[in-house]
């Protein structure tokens, strides 16, 4: 019992501080972007950083572990989510990132399961409920409040951001319904390392036709900061939110990822001197008790 008990504790610790260093991700990159590194350059320093370490995370967990081989098939999967979810995706918050604060944009991918619930209710006619319904639109009208701040101290520049932030939390969640049936088959670790291969092999081939030279004249803090981004802000919490779902399932690691939104609010305000209104916390908090709210009756909702 004792053992249980502690094994949760420690599991919930895990996936919420997995949830606060993916928190910091904008917060590195907006400090990159005082050296004036471009949004192609920062991502392909990322990914190529971050490729050696995820395949060593991966040979470590599944090292005792027999997977299936892969079909041709699984491979173009493999591209396509990697290019959606993992490339495409993060390029999309890159440049969104020059344009908001990291608190809205934070709060904008923290909605990433109300676009499932969205694309599966357009796309593959899933009904979606009173409560989802509730939750939704207690959500948005939550990042309206953030955007209105935003706004109101970038003007144009707020529109430009949000729907490039919100291109992203598109594209993840259409890489999340795709990838639902390979995860179970291939194993997340697995599935993960490959599409950040794809991801690495994208942002190289983009930043060569972009500027190959700038791989190498960057300032040294930017390849200090991109360490950082790419390990503890990619690398590490990804594998401690994996480690926690294992133990105590989604539903709960999702609940620690609550601690997301509020931490990269108070680290823009402490780090980067961004505002922290009131209307722009208690727009935060109409976002977390929304998604909560979704992921606590998860398996309500779905039954």
């Amino acid at each position: 019992m004792f053992k249980a008990q502690k094994q949760y504790l420690s599991s919930i610790v895990m996936a919420s501080i997995g949830a606060v260093l993916f928190s910091g991700k904008a917060i590195i990159i907006k400090y990159a972007y005082r050296y004036g590194v471009s949004p192609e350059a920062l991502l392909a320093l990322r990914m190529l950083i971050a490729l050696p370490l995820f395949w060593c995370v991966y040979w470590f967990v599944s090292r005792n572990n027999k997977k299936p081989a892969l079909s041709k098939t699984d491979y173009l999967k493999l591209l396509g989510l990697g290019f959606i979810g993992y490339f495409f995706s993060s390029y999309l918050d890159f440049l969104g990132l020059q344009f908001i604060s990291v608190g809205l944009e934070r709060i904008i991918l923290y909605l990433t399961p109300t676009i499932v619930i969205l694309i599966s209710y357009f796309f593959l006619h899933k009904k979606i409920t009173r409560l989802q319904w509730y939750a939704m639109i207690v959500g948005y009208l939550g990042v309206i409040l953030v955007f209105l701040q935003d706004a109101g101290s970038k003007g144009e520049n707020a529109w430009l951001g949000t729907l490039l932030v919100l291109g992203s939390a598109c594209m993840y969640a259409a890489y999340l319904i795709a990838a639902g049936e390979m995860v179970n088959r291939i194993g997340s670790m697995r599935l993960v390392t490959y599409a950040t291969s794809v991801s690495a092999l994208f942002s190289a081939i983009q930043i060569g036709f972009h500027e190959p030279s700038a791989l190498f004249t960057q300032m040294p803090q930017v390849y200090w900061l991109s360490l950082v981004n790419a390990s503890i802000c990619t690398v590490i919490p990804m594998f401690l939110v994996m480690l926690a779902i294992q133990r105590v399932g989604s539903s709960v690691t999702a609940q620690a990822g609550i601690l997301g939104p509020l931490a990269t609010i108070l680290m823009g305000w402490y780090f980067l001197d961004e505002t922290m209104t009131l209307m722009q916390v208690f727009g935060m908090a109409l976002v977390v008790a929304a998604m909560w709210l979704l992921v606590r009756n998860r398996e309500t909702i779905t039954n």
